[in-house]
């Protein structure tokens, strides 16, 4: 099986709080990124996608096809965005770890639908010292 690496950047911000915690609470466990006012990162993605390459593209999806099911999946929904205010942290901190795994749970249906594609992972760079990766277990 092959493995193809695709990169992308989209920025956003978040605040690292939990709202069932005391403001003190929530400056003890996230320090200054606790700040009411949020952060901003330009998060870097790699996303990692597997199948069989097809003998009459020799790709196992085109990076066309690919770029759209990013933007449609994930820099839609995103890019430009505070975290927070997003459905998918209704119940969630907006931690870089969160952003990951909501990332490949958004993408890997979509992929799915694209035949014998199948997400491997994704990872999400959030400084140059940070990044985080969220993958099938396989």
């Amino acid at each position: 099986m092959l493995e193809v690496t695709h990169r992308y950047k989209l920025p956003a911000a978040h605040v690292l709080a939990n709202p069932r915690l005391s403001d003190a609470e929530n400056t003890e466990i996230f320090g200054k990124c606790s700040n009411e006012n949020g952060h901003g990162h330009n998060y870097e993605f790699e996303v990692t996608i597997a199948g069989p390459v097809d003998l009459k593209t020799g790709q196992i999806l085109s990076s066309d096809r690919l770029d759209e099911i990013f933007g449609e999946s994930i820099a839609e929904r995103y890019s430009h965005r505070l975290l927070n205010e997003c459905e998918a942290f209704d119940a969630l901190v907006p931690t870089t770890e969160n952003f990951a795994q909501i990332v490949y749970q958004d993408l890997a249906p979509a992929l799915a639908r694209e035949g014998s594609v199948r997400l491997v992972r994704v990872r999400l760079t959030e400084t140059p010292r940070n990044f985080f990766e969220y993958g099938d277990p396989r």
